[in-house]
């Protein structure tokens, strides 16, 4: 293409949730105390995990990896979306559209893995419970975590292929708040129909493959536990009600955005806010109300750091030496 009758994009403009002024800072409201929970919640979690030895076990090891993760997935583009809502013009650079590409694919490629992790643990916990600490060893649970942010890295590189060669030179408006891959590659000025029907494949077999694996799991432990007594049954069916829902939670609209690539860009606007924000808000609520470990650790440690008249203490002494 010649340069010379082409401007090349160098920033693309993000034109958000809504165009209406008068919700920005309604939306600005909301979303920042949505993140807050979400960082909130999920260091709770990771804090609760490392700071009690009753919880160092390989189940627990893994939800604090989920909870980092979850850190990660709402911070790639959250940040970013929450300042937008105090600016009229949102633009984002070339470079810094590609690296949301490229995190949002790691950070959720990797989270995928992590989950057929966590069956794979829930699997040996349950159906081999004498077994349990022999397999899922220290040096196991690490080669897992390695492996899902290799596979996540391996992921990420594969989608972000497709996008970092394609030249953009006309269009640059994305109707999302980030940069989200499919929308990105048809601002591109050469025909991507190809392009796009690779990309969908590549998500859809590696989150297809992911949710299988997961489903099969889920379905050999409910199985095996099935022959067993009622008491297993019923904690089984107890601890794999939070995994399942997480699971269900995280797969719906990541298979329903690749699945129906061409649906309308407010479903997928929806369907990538839950995502990115609500799932992981929600994981640390699941796992805390069904668990009574962790209910009890976060006791522990609130009783801790939070000892009765601290926090009057702490508030008194801030009011002071502000009216000093």
């Amino acid at each position: 293409m010649n340069e010379t009758n082409h401007s090349w994009v160098t920033e693309f403009v993000l034109l958000g949730l809504s165009n209406s002024q008068e919700l920005q800072p309604f939306l600005f409201l909301v979303f920042s105390l949505l993140y807050l929970a979400i960082l909130l919640g999920n260091f709770l979690i990771i804090l609760t995990v490392t700071s009690d030895s009753r919880l160092h076990t390989p189940m627990y090891f893994l939800l604090a990896n989920l909870s980092f993760i979850d850190i990660c997935v709402a911070s790639f583009a959250t940040p970013k979306m929450i300042a937008d809502f105090l600016v009229e013009h949102k633009t984002i650079s070339f470079d810094a559209c590609l690296a949301q590409i490229f995190f949002v694919h790691l950070f959720t490629g990797s989270e995928m893995v992590l989950l057929v992790s966590m069956a794979y643990d829930r699997y040996v916990a349950i159906c081999k419970p004498l077994h349990y600490m022999t397999i899922m060893s220290r040096r196991v649970c690490i080669i897992l975590v390695l492996i899902f942010w290799l596979v996540g890295f391996i992921y990420t590189t594969s989608q972000l292929a497709f996008t970092v060669n394609l030249p953009f030179c006309g269009p640059n408006q994305v109707d999302s708040f980030f940069c989200d891959l499919p929308l990105v590659t048809k601002l591109a000025c050469i025909d991507t129909y190809v392009v796009s029907l690779l990309i969908v494949a590549d998500s859809g077999f590696f989150s297809m493959s992911s949710f299988l694996l997961l489903v099969v799991s889920y379905t050999v432990i409910l199985i095996t536990v099935r022959n067993r007594s009622s008491a297993s049954m019923a904690k089984a069916r107890s601890t794999l009600t939070a995994h399942i829902t997480v699971v269900t939670l995280f797969f719906g609209p990541c298979i329903f955005i690749y699945v129906w690539p061409f649906s309308s860009y407010s479903v997928d606007k929806v369907l990538a806010v839950f995502y990115t924000i609500f799932t992981p808000i929600l994981n640390p609520v699941i796992y805390t109300l069904r668990n009574k470990e962790v209910k009890a650790a976060m006791a522990k440690l609130k009783s801790r750091y939070l000892k009765p008249g601290q926090v009057s203490t702490v508030i008194r002494n801030v009011l002071f030496w502000e009216t000093k």
